[in-house]
């Protein structure tokens, strides 16, 4: 089934959610922020993606700026920066079997529906 990582408060993530629903497909949605990630679960995340830890972290949003930015992080401190903070997670993330994608844009989301 597929899988959307969706943030309501966010308009590409709003978009990937339209362009789900429209597809007629059923899809699951998992409000991240409330159903956080583990780490094995975002690792798992990360490789469907074929990304680096970095990829999938907002480096624009405050927590990030104050707590991180500038310093030499692991990977796994990354994901676990993101484990810990949610909102540095990337989205819409969208997952079909065994392809992943971050819908930035949401146009990508396509690629794997």
């Amino acid at each position: 089934m597929i899988k959307i990582y969706h943030n309501n408060r966010c308009s590409k993530s709003r978009c990937g959610l339209q362009l789900l629903e429209e597809s007629g497909k059923d899809f699951e949605i998992v409000k991240y922020l409330d159903d956080i990630p583990t780490t094995k679960e975002l690792k798992d995340i990360i490789n469907l993606l074929g990304i680096s830890p970095m990829d999938l972290v907002r480096k624009n949003e405050a927590i990030w700026k104050d707590n991180y930015k500038g310093k030499q992080l692991t990977d796994d401190e990354v994901v676990e920066a993101m484990a810990q903070n949610p909102k540095l997670i990337e989205r819409p993330i969208v997952i079909n079997g065994n392809k992943a994608v971050i819908g930035r844009p949401p146009e990508k989301i396509l690629d794997i529906i």
